[in-house]
């Protein structure tokens, strides 16, 4: 009994973790797209969870649940008006796997892309390793690196600098360019 007591202890710390891990990697994207929006450098914002109201407490107060899977986090328009789409993800692990994404995501990413929409997959490992990996390489991630997850080696051409405590999400990467700037 001791035993599951404590497993179960920590794997809610842990989860407690990730948690707040995940919840920080969303506000350090909230406050880089406050700065591209405020530049007039893009418009992108967080797509809203469906859900479905299950019974009405009153006050304003709800019990809910998610109506269908997840779509893609951020969606919005770059300067100029090229459209943008990326799905955000955060561990604490070495590695990344592709299936982090579901099915319905990848299938969104991969329409949008061939509409000529920019896609990519934003992740970040640990506190603030934030990378930018491009649809096309997320996509092929068993062809590119032979196996179906990367680690931060892997995709560290890809790093997302942070300028004055702001993640540079569509800046320039060393194996990629500006994001404004591409086609």
């Amino acid at each position: 009994m001791a035993l599951i007591r404590g497993k179960a202890t920590k794997n809610i710390i842990r989860g407690k973790q990730n948690k707040a891990a995940g919840e920080r990697f969303e506000k350090m994207i909230d406050q880089a797209l406050r700065y591209y929006k405020e530049r007039k450098i893009a418009v992108i914002n967080k797509t809203p969870e469906p859900m479905k109201l299950i019974k009405s407490l009153g006050e304003g107060k709800f019990v809910a649940c998610f109506a269908k899977k997840a779509q893609v986090d951020f969606c919005g328009s770059l300067a100029g008006g090229r459209a943008i789409r990326f799905e955000a993800k955060q561990t604490d692990t070495e590695r990344f796997t592709r299936d982090r994404l579901t099915d319905e995501q990848m299938d969104d990413l991969r329409a949008h892309k061939e509409m000529g929409t920019y896609c990519c997959v934003m992740i970040c490992f640990g506190i603030d390793h934030i990378y930018r990996i491009p649809w096309s390489i997320w996509e092929n991630m068993k062809t590119t690196f032979g196996r179906s997850y990367v680690t931060e080696k892997d995709v560290k051409g890809y790093r997302v600098e942070i300028k004055n405590g702001i993640a540079m999400l569509l800046d320039a990467t060393a194996n990629e360019g500006y994001v404004l700037n591409e086609v």
